[in-house]
């Protein structure tokens, strides 16, 4: 049986991963260890019980304390690292809290592995990751690919390149056997509704505006959560050690073409707006980003050479669908993060028993 930590495990892409290697690894035991800030939500884990096979550890991946506690504790195979502060527009307003979870939890992680795994570390894995914003912007041709310079141009992206180079130090210093994967622009169930797609679904539907940066032509490589998840097992079982693997979706589109498509959508499924108008006429341009990237497209070929990983979902239209379908589907679920209800979910799951708690009791 591996035992693996998944750090970020209620956020977007770390719910779906946890679902993921529940379903198709049910053998394996899964610790999910985060800190419920405000994209932590355990809701999305709902339905997933604690046991043999699952531990949920509400902590900090910048604690050292509680990290190393929890290596100790579970003597971990490998580490599927997600925890990050992921909002390009956040990181602007308030840079300090990106490089505290993103470079230092990183370092904080890398470190606890390498004392509890020691000079000889065969078998064990620490997967990170990361993003393709830390390359940069794209002109209108070519790709990123694992050979790509770094040109980080956000907080964000620049407190992400800082972790992504500390795994690599890790792995070629010490040996460690580090895993990076820089992915795409993802979308899917259980994303939080500050990001493009579910901002433009959820205002959608109830006939608000849809804001759009600038003029709206900056280009996506958009990948389903579900084949992201899938990429991340695949480098976990099948990475080589100090290996780096873009994985993308394939599936480029204009964030204007992108909106007017979920428009459609709903359009199809609720009815025009009560105007009779068509939901597209809620778009408005708005001021531009600081230093907005332009375009982003990833080269996953490495990927599904080495891996054998290839996406499932490359019809963007077809995912797009799905994605719309799942939150009408799910409106408890959206109307819990936009109320803030959500937040109290933790405490009506655990009870007292959860308050000023560092960690869950083991199962």
């Amino acid at each position: 049986m591996k035992r693996v930590l998944v750090t970020g495990g209620c956020g977007f892409i770390g719910a779906n991963l946890v679902r993921a290697l529940r379903a198709q690894r049910p053998d394996w035991r899964v610790v999910n260890l985060d800190k419920l800030t405000y994209a932590g939500n355990l809701r999305s884990l709902a339905g997933i019980e604690e046991g043999p096979r699952y531990r949920f550890v509400r902590g900090d991946v910048s604690d050292p304390e509680l990290v190393a506690a929890l290596f100790a504790e579970e003597d971990f195979d490998a580490v599927l690292h997600l925890a990050a502060e992921s909002h390009v527009d956040r990181s602007i307003l308030g840079p300090r809290a990106f490089v505290e979870t993103n470079v230092l939890g990183t370092l904080t992680l890398l470190e606890a592995a390498r004392q509890a795994w020691g000079e000889d570390p065969a078998g064990r894995r620490f997967v990170h990751v990361s993003t393709d914003e830390v390359y940069g912007s794209l002109g209108p041709e070519g790709r990123f690919d694992e050979r790509t310079p770094y040109a980080p141009r956000s907080p964000y992206s620049a407190s992400k390149a800082g972790a992504d180079h500390l795994a690599r130090a890790y792995a070629h210093t010490y040996g460690l056997p580090v895993v990076v994967t820089n992915c795409s622009n993802n979308y899917g169930p259980y994303q939080f509704p500050e990001k493009l797609i579910p901002l433009v679904i959820n205002n959608a539907r109830r006939g608000e505006e849809l804001p759009v940066y600038g003029d709206g032509k900056q280009v996506r490589d958009w990948l389903h959560v579900s084949d992201h998840c899938s990429a991340l097992l695949a480098a976990l079982e099948r990475g080589r050690p100090g290996a780096t693997y873009c994985i993308g979706g394939g599936s480029e589109r204009e964030n204007l073409a992108l909106v007017e498509r979920i428009c459609e959508l709903l359009d199809e499924r609720l009815g025009p707006l009560p105007s009779g108008a068509p939901r597209r006429s809620l778009i408005r341009f708005v001021r531009d980003r600081p230093g907005h990237d332009r375009r982003y497209a990833i080269d996953s070929s490495l990927a599904r050479r080495e891996l054998g990983w290839e996406p499932e979902v490359r019809d963007l239209d077809a995912g797009l669908a799905r994605t719309v379908d799942w939150y009408l589907a799910n409106d408890d679920w959206l109307e819990s993060v936009l109320d803030g209800s959500y937040a109290d979910y933790y405490q009506r799951l655990y009870g007292e028993r959860g308050a000023g708690r560092r960690s869950a009791p083991r199962a």
